[in-house]
């Protein structure tokens, strides 16, 4: 199971496409050279064994390694995971090449073999080579439409590629900026909101009687943005909620497995929720004097932050000469935003999300995230990581992920690089352009202040989502249950809204 399919952004124009690419190509073109042979052996070569595809070698190595009197407990999980990583890699990459193109023939009948070929070049098809065979990635056909404007005009259906109710200008943005400029505030337009989570195992996906363990991500308390949170119901009874200041926070339910039926684990809660807006004057932003509790926020957090050489280069190309800090958030935020958004291979496949991003070209909301997070510290920024889930007034909900930045003086304010810019029109204020460089809508629950955090009881095997935590999690005695054993669901009522919400 990939990521949620329905998670999308706008479409970048053809322009933004080739100024990113153009720029990650100028930067990148001899950074990863296909390896002749396998890397040496050890715990971090394993690692890059797998991401280049050896997996046979990597498998020997882990044996090898594991069969070596003295382990930690520790090391003996790292190396075991790293053969579940590779199984949930074959689990993402599942398609030949006669098979990506006879998806991609659903919509283009006429595709030829040269065509497929050309776009397979130039990186708009996802794929590994695994022990010599390749493989694409699942979503890489579709995917293959939001990469491509050629690929994309030459469907025989011209359906719209949609997107989320908020990432395009609408009267809720213009609404938030209007009332926080009148009101002085940055928190405005609550809405009281009551939601339905809930995660369902497959009927006999463990032996009946076991106990399962499921975590289903609950809401932090956050000034501002998100608080009164009150549980209302669970099944089963007794959910216990993980302590206010959990940076991943959850709700903690148990149930035995019955024959033959599915394990049903649900929650409903309540809460209110604000949109933001602060209105920033660039002449006025300095540096943030870095204390003891800014300091982790400029700071590289292997494995998925880290300043690499090709990210600095990336950076210096950027950011140039500038030295006001939101000048050079607004140029990292652009820069990030005109890389397209794609469907994402799960997480946990990924030894290192920033710098993946960077050189594939693409990304989803996370992926955009924590390379903009990255380069943000990189610059003496301090960044941070915000996720949950967004939603809006119809039928629209998926999983998001987006940050918060500091600014002085005035403090942590939120960043949606993957949202990006908006384009106001005529009679628009121009400020709506950046809204989501200090602003947010009020349509979405913040679940996570940060990434790849220990849950409140801790999971006792490696998660399924090992970064971010927003469908859930499940687990018995014999294991973690994967995606593919389970399903999750997300619904929602709005019980008040501000008459100017619109």
């Amino acid at each position: 199971m990939t990521r949620v399919p329905g998670k999308q952004r706008r479409c970048e124009s053809t322009h933004g496409r080739r100024l990113a690419r153009a720029v990650l190509a100028g930067l990148l073109c001899c950074a990863l050279p296909a390896l002749a042979s396998p890397p040496p052996a050890g715990p971090p070569a394993i690692a890059a064994q797998i991401d280049h595809g050896h997996f046979e070698a990597a498998r020997k190595a882990i044996d090898q390694a594991l069969a070596k009197p003295g382990l930690s407990a520790q090391a003996r999980e790292a190396l075991e995971f790293q053969r579940e990583r590779m199984r949930r890699i074959l689990l993402d990459f599942t398609l030949t090449a006669d098979d990506a193109k006879a998806r991609i023939r659903k919509q283009i009948p006429d595709l030829g073999d040269a065509e497929f070929a050309r776009w397979d070049k130039a990186g708009l098809l996802e794929h590994m080579v695994i022990d010599g065979r390749t493989l694409y990635f699942t979503r890489a056909p579709s995917n293959l439409y939001r990469l491509s404007t050629q690929a994309r005009h030459r469907r025989a259906l011209q359906t719209p590629i949609t997107d989320g109710p908020n990432e395009t200008l609408n009267d809720h943005h213009r609404a938030v900026l209007r009332q926080a400029l009148a009101s002085g505030k940055t928190a405005v337009l609550p809405m009281r909101v009551r939601v339905t989570q809930s995660v369902t195992v497959k009927a006999d996906a463990v032996p009946v009687g076991e106990t399962l363990r499921a975590w289903i991500p609950y809401p932090r308390a956050i000034p501002g943005q998100q608080d009164d949170i009150r549980l209302v119901a669970s099944t089963p009874a007794g959910a216990r909620v993980a302590p206010a200041d959990t940076l991943q926070r959850t709700a903690y339910l148990e149930a035995p497995a019955k024959a033959g039926q599915p394990t049903v684990f649900k929650l409903t809660y309540e809460l209110t929720l604000r949109a933001q807006y602060h209105s920033i004057d660039p002449a006025k932003v300095v540096p943030a004097t870095i204390t003891p509790e800014l300091g982790p926020f400029v700071s590289e957090r292997s494995p998925h932050i880290v300043f690499t050489d090709d990210l600095r280069a990336f950076s210096r190309k950027v950011v140039g000469d500038e030295k006001n800090p939101y000048r050079i958030a607004q140029k990292l935020f652009a820069a990030v935003d005109r890389i397209p958004w794609a469907g994402a291979r799960e997480y946990s496949t990924i030894s290192n999300i920033s710098d993946y991003t960077l050189h594939a070209g693409h990304g989803d909301c996370g992926e955009q995230t924590l390379l903009l997070l990255t380069l943000l510290r990189m610059n003496g920024i301090p960044a941070r990581w915000q996720s949950g889930w967004m939603f809006s007034e119809g039928t629209y909900d998926n999983i998001h992920d987006w940050g918060q930045l500091y600014l002085a003086p005035y403090g942590w304010v939120p960043v949606d690089v993957t949202f990006g810019q908006l384009h106001p029109g005529p009679g628009d204020d121009p400020r709506l352009q950046w809204f989501y460089l200090g602003g947010l809508d009020a349509y979405r629950i913040a679940f996570n202040d940060d990434y790849s955090r220990p849950f409140v009881p801790a999971k006792q095997f490696p998660r399924s989502e090992t970064v971010d935590s927003q469908r859930g999690e499940v687990e018995w005695r014999g294991g973690n249950l994967y995606f593919d054993q389970w399903d999750y669901h997300f619904d929602w009522q709005f019980l008040h809204r501000a008459r100017n919400n619109k």
